[in-house]
């Protein structure tokens, strides 16, 4: 599978991402701590049109922006857009001063909050108290949820859709910059990916945390991938982990999925599949960067499957937790490629003309010849991802480590996609996803970050190989 190679300079046209030519990266930030964070205050789009009452940073949130800019210092900017309302606005500001060239900024009602005005001012726990059949549908079933005579949430992603074609238009070839807010961030991400309204709530957005989106073309259909999701390793100074935190009233497991390190397969773009093919030694640093990333993270259960480069990852990521003990599961294998396995692109193209083309455009079509199709790692992995996640008692974290196509196929699943996103998931080596079950193991899962590879370079893009399975 061919990866995205990307550099600090705007104009990306030509790079690859796995097969696909992409033109346009979007940089998503979500505004600081404010103080309405602090009194779990509902914010919404309050006094839009009088910044004098909206909510503002607090020391803490200003901090964040800082912290949100020097992670993204060194990111060559074209655009960039900010909410109108004070608290994105000032972060925003904050992120562009630590900028080597920073553009100037421009402000957009298509990255307003969500408009919650009957409730906005009103604490959370008041909210849920006073009206709790609107709060519970707000929460669980977002696409039913109503105030007045609006249905907010629908609104916020027509909102995104509008946003999307307007500046992905305008910005072709461009790296853009967006700085909103918790709700408008995902309405963009769910919108942007195929995320339908009903799991609105099952990606996050903590305070200045990031996101990148990579795009195709001058449209959310012409094809895009989640390269990383609620990045905040660069706040762990402050919040004392490189992780979103668990939130509150979390009565379930959290996984750590991890794709392997980097092999010389990868690094050659040569198909391995369920070739095992060691870690090389950048792959063997991948995983010691990993290590040292979950050494102060508890883990308390650890699976892998037991090819020698996941196995060997997970291994490296367990010497600092030396009491965990690795099981092994044949189902999270590496797709098979069949006869591809052990080949480049130009063999495959020659043996199996167009397959390799189709693999790239329309994956779920691909039966791999003497090997898998896509539906089949579906299958087996939908299986052992539920018997692994139900393994986990309630409040303690699980390590996974598999590989690229089985990665891919668990985030998926999360959200019910088919093998025909499976392009949408970046994995890259070493790459680190959270994902926590709040409800349980039966409940509704969350991808709280994902694609973190922080850990493996400076600044917030995934540099890893881009390699084949």
């Amino acid at each position: 599978m061919l990866g995205v190679r990307l550099r600090c300079t705007s104009n990306f046209k030509n790079q690859e991402n796995e097969g696909k030519v992409l033109s346009t990266r979007v940089v998503i930030v979500r505004h600081g701590e404010s103080n309405f964070n602090i009194l779990s205050k509902i914010q919404g789009r309050g006094n839009y049109d009088r910044p004098e009452l909206q909510s503002v940073l607090t020391d803490k949130g200003k901090q964040q922006a800082k912290l949100a800019g020097k992670a993204l210092s060194n990111l060559n900017v074209d655009v960039a857009y900010a909410s109108p309302l004070v608290r994105a606005q000032n972060t925003a500001k904050l992120i562009l001063v630590e900028n080597f060239n920073p553009p100037e900024l421009r402000t957009t009602d298509g990255l307003l909050e969500i408009d919650l005005s009957e409730w906005e001012s009103m604490i959370a726990g008041d909210v849920k108290e006073q009206f709790p059949e609107k709060y519970h549908l707000w929460q669980n079933e977002p696409e039913k949820f109503q105030l007045g005579d609006r249905y907010p949430i629908l609104d916020l992603f027509a909102q995104a859709k509008a946003l999307w074609n307007e500046i992905l238009v305008k910005h072709q070839d461009q790296t853009i910059l967006l700085v909103g807010h918790s709700g408008i961030n995902r309405a963009l991400i769910c919108s942007a990916i195929g995320i339908p309204v009903s799991l609105y709530h099952n990606i996050q957005q903590v305070n200045c945390a990031i996101s990148v989106l990579n795009f195709q073309g001058a449209s959310i259909t012409d094809g895009v991938q989640l390269e990383s999701l609620n990045l905040a390793s660069h706040l762990a100074d402050i919040s004392g982990s490189p992780l979103p935190p668990v939130k509150k009233n979390h009565n379930g497991p959290r996984l750590l999925l991890v794709r392997h390190g980097e092999t010389e397969w990868n690094r050659q773009k040569r198909f391995q599949g369920q070739i095992d093919v060691p870690l090389n030694n950048n792959g063997h640093a991948q995983a010691r960067r990993a290590s040292e990333f979950l050494a102060k993270v508890k883990i308390d259960k650890a699976f892998s499957s037991p090819m020698l480069r996941p196995k060997d990852t997970a291994l490296e990521i367990l010497s600092k937790h030396p009491n965990i003990k690795l099981e092994l599961f044949d189902e999270l294998k590496e797709i098979s490629h069949g006869l591809w396995e052990g080949k480049f692109e130009h063999e495959i193209e020659a043996e199996f003309p167009g397959e390799l083309a189709l693999w790239q455009a329309q994956p779920e079509t691909v039966q791999m010849p003497e090997g898998e199709n896509l539906q089949q790692v579906w299958d087996r992995v939908a299986i052992i991802w539920q018997k692994i996640v139900e393994s986990v008692p309630a409040g303690e974290t699980a390590l996974v480590v598999a590989h690229d196509a089985v990665n891919k196929a668990i985030l998926c699943l999360l959200f019910d996609f088919t093998p025909e996103q499976f392009w949408v998931f970046k994995q890259g080596n070493g790459g680190v996803s959270v994902i926590d079950y709040p409800q349980g193991a039966q409940g509704s899962p969350i991808l709280q970050s994902g694609n973190i590879t922080t850990h493996l370079s400076e600044g917030v893009l995934d540099r890893t190989a881009a390699g084949a399975l």
